[in-house]
């Protein structure tokens, strides 16, 4: 399938786990990666896109505005798609959190999102796509994780509101919902868990990749669950 043939879409947290497969499910149909690396590492885990042509920066920080907007405006041609994985988790009950704790959420995936959203969009000249990531406890209540779920559930409103705005210049907007995913990150941090319910990160990435194509004709304005059996 060469649906994303020569198509610019910038993915940010490509470095990651979910990120790699993302990028693998699109460079495999033609599409030409920009990814805002956080650092080194990140660019090793992407040197296979790298060899091919994607365009690999390190050192970028997508809660700075100024970063942000210089390296959209970096994409050569018309920018198809943005696919905004970057983010954060915290984990404890809300009489235990700091100030810090909610700023560190809202910067890793508030801000992030927004920036990245409004950036895109400056740059989309003839429709596209926009993909988020909410997350499963923003739409199903759940304990010891409210700072993190109100910034992903911010995240939501923010994908729907937008997609309202911006569904006459044929820019659809969606994000998916996940679960905890199947990664060897959560493996170790989780090891009695039943890993097997667990969605895994292809699965994943191939919703992503439906969302963010041309193929996606009617879809917008969706949080998408990505629960697999958990």
């Amino acid at each position: 399938m060469t649906d994303f043939q020569d198509l610019h879409v910038v993915i940010t947290g490509g470095g990651g786990a979910l990120g790699v497969a993302v990028c693998e499910a699109l460079a495999s149909r033609g599409a030409r990666l920009h990814v805002p690396a956080f650092g080194e590492q990140d660019r090793e885990r992407l040197a296979a896109f790298i060899e091919k042509g994607a365009r690999v920066e390190t050192g970028i920080d997508l809660t700075d505005e100024s970063a942000v907007d210089a390296f959209y405006d970096g994409v050569e041609g018309p920018l198809w798609g943005s696919i905004h994985l970057a983010g954060g988790f915290v984990f404890g009950p809300l009489a235990e959190a700091s100030v810090a704790d909610l700023d560190r959420m809202v910067g890793m995936n508030l801000r992030t999102a927004w920036l990245c959203s409004r950036a895109a969009v400056r740059r989309m000249s003839h429709g596209g796509r926009i993909v988020n990531v909410a997350a499963k406890p923003a739409l199903v209540p759940s304990a010891n994780v409210v700072t993190y779920a109100a910034t992903k559930a911010a995240v939501a409103a923010l994908t729907t509101g937008l997609s309202e705005e911006l569904a006459d210049q044929g820019i659809w907007v969606n994000a998916i919902a996940p679960s905890i995913m199947d990664t060897p990150a959560n493996r170790s941090a989780m090891p009695d868990a039943d890993h097997d319910a667990w969605p895994t990160v292809t699965d994943v990435a191939a919703t992503i990749a439906f969302l963010a194509s041309p193929t996606n004709a009617v879809s917008r304005g969706a949080i998408v669950p990505v629960y697999g059996k958990s």
